[in-house]
């Protein structure tokens, strides 16, 4: 990587990937890796959208919640292993972020995941237009994929097997978009023409701050989905294990709607009024 910022910020990820099952902090990072730790908060934020602190505990929680499906180790001894001090104190984070307490989550035997580990690359300063998005191809699914893993803190109850059938379905139907910068998918959609949903929409960490995610509500309402009330479903208010979610669909002017239970987990609906968008100067 030639980008000093990103290069900073995928050593930290590779120590405390490195070092995931012990009790960590910015300070030990930042010491480990010589960083002021002031310095390093400040990039992982601008880079990632998300604080050092919120990146261990949501990949030590996933960790945690691999352990308990996979694994014979007791709660109390995964606790430990994720640096809590006590096995209240793991229940209490972790009934937080997966809604169920480590002892029903190991009964009902679904793994799923809360964040996977970042890989970050270098990009060049580029701009990108709506026909820059296209439809999916099957060629295009193993990156469309490694994007997924990305923005996996997204969207609860996430069964990979389940995914990928309704992935290809989407293809052959020609509701699925894709936008990639060189070979790597940077911004994803899957939608419903029956339900003017959507039901997949993701764009890299390295990207947020492009107005990706608005370019593609844009193309969606442009040419595929005109004058309808498009709607998705996210993390409820209040919800911890929301990292910033529902406050990035409320900006694109989505508004709030009846509160739903899918998959087992509590989501609200937002609807988007289509027709208010400002379509000029995006072509």
């Amino acid at each position: 990587m030639k980008d000093r910022k990103v290069l900073n910020i995928q050593t930290a990820i590779n120590f405390i990937e490195n070092n995931i099952d012990k009790k960590l902090s910015l300070c030990m990072i930042a010491q480990a890796l010589n960083y002021s730790k002031y310095h390093l908060h400040r990039m992982f934020n601008e880079v990632l959208g998300m604080t050092i602190h919120e990146y261990i505990q949501r990949r030590q929680l996933t960790e945690a919640a691999k352990w308990l499906i996979f694994s014979k180790k007791s709660i109390i001894d995964i606790a430990i292993l994720c640096g809590y001090e006590s096995q209240q104190a793991f229940t209490l984070v972790f009934k937080e972020m997966y809604k169920e307490t480590p002892a029903v989550y190991r009964r009902r035997g679904i793994f799923y995941p809360l964040q996977l580990r970042f890989n970050l690359y270098d990009k060049e300063e580029k701009k990108f237009s709506l026909k820059d998005i296209r439809l999916a191809k099957f060629e295009d699914i193993p990156i469309w994929l490694e994007l997924v893993k990305m923005v996996i803190g997204g969207y609860p109850n996430f069964n990979k097997v389940d995914y990928l059938i309704k992935l290809k379905n989407c293809i052959i139907e020609k509701r699925a978009l894709i936008l990639k910068d060189g070979n790597i998918a940077i911004g994803i959609m899957a939608f419903s023409y029956e339900t003017n949903n959507i039901e997949f929409w993701g764009v890299h960490p390295q990207y947020k701050k492009e107005n990706i995610a608005y370019k593609f509500l844009k193309k969606l309402i442009i040419d595929f989905l005109p004058e309808k009330n498009i709607s998705i479903t996210t993390y409820r208010e209040n919800d911890k294990a929301d990292i910033g979610y529902r406050d990035e669909i409320k900006q694109l002017g989505f508004i709030e709607k009846e509160l739903l239970i899918e998959y087992g987990y509590p989501t609200q609906r937002f609807v988007f009024k289509g027709m208010n968008i400002n379509v000029k100067n995006e072509l």
